[in-house]
């Protein structure tokens, strides 16, 4: 039976979540195509209808799991504009290092991505450099001598080993790994000039629960 466009683009759409969900939970070369499939309710005729490769069914699911990222990242906050203290606190969370199906891609697999094909090589870089071009975009001043591309620079890459490496950490010792997340969080944010966004942003914050809850007292920060 021959499908149709909108099955052939619902499929796809399938093994693009299916993919994306696995290689962050498991690695790329921890999961085949079979799993994929299966995940995504469909044969593997249906994959390779879609894609020739692995590898080219890879580089979408980076591609669109980036596009999903950046737009929670950077999404409007309560009625205004995010900010870099809205980026970093969504980054550098303890929900962005505990669910790894959601996460970003590039923290979940970053160690495997240089032993991968080019054109999963591509999306990665791609990714990378918009995550760069957003942290650049809300830098303030910073007693960091340096150019702003060069803090951006390594300020994304910092974020992405950050979370990375309190993952690695987590199981053995999450004391360490709580840490890792803060420490991370707290020079990033110096590097970033971030000390009078910061305050800014929890006072609109705070005037936003009190809105929310009347008379009451806010609840603690649960920011790290």
């Amino acid at each position: 039976m021959k499908v149709t466009k909108a099955k052939a683009a619902e499929n796809r759409a399938a093994l693009v979540q299916a993919a994306g969900s696995l290689f962050r939970e498991r690695g790329i070369d921890g999961v085949g195509v079979a799993e994929i499939s299966k995940k995504a309710g469909l044969t593997h005729g249906a994959l390779y209808a879609q894609f020739p490769s692995k590898e080219a069914l890879a580089a979408e699911a980076f591609a669109a799991a980036f596009k999903r990222g950046f737009e929670r990242m950077t999404a409007d906050r309560d009625g205004r504009p995010a900010t870099l203290t809205d980026y970093l606190d969504y980054y550098l969370s303890f929900d962005h290092r505990d669910n790894v199906a959601t996460s970003c891609a590039m923290s979940a697999c970053v160690s495997e991505v240089a032993r991968q094909d080019k054109v999963l090589c591509d999306r990665v870089t791609e990714g990378f450099e918009q995550l760069v071009a957003v942290m650049e975009r809300g830098l303030g001043a910073s007693p960091v001598k340096a150019e702003n591309r060069q803090r951006a620079l390594a300020m994304a890459a910092a974020m992405i080993g950050g979370v990375a490496a309190s993952r690695a950490v987590a199981k053995a010792d999450p004391k360490l790994s709580n840490q890792i997340l803060r420490a991370v969080r707290r020079i990033v944010g110096e590097v970033g000039g971030e000390e009078g966004q910061v305050e800014g942003a929890r006072g609109r914050a705070r005037a936003t629960r009190r809105r929310a809850r009347g008379a009451r007292s806010p609840a603690p920060s649960t920011q790290l």
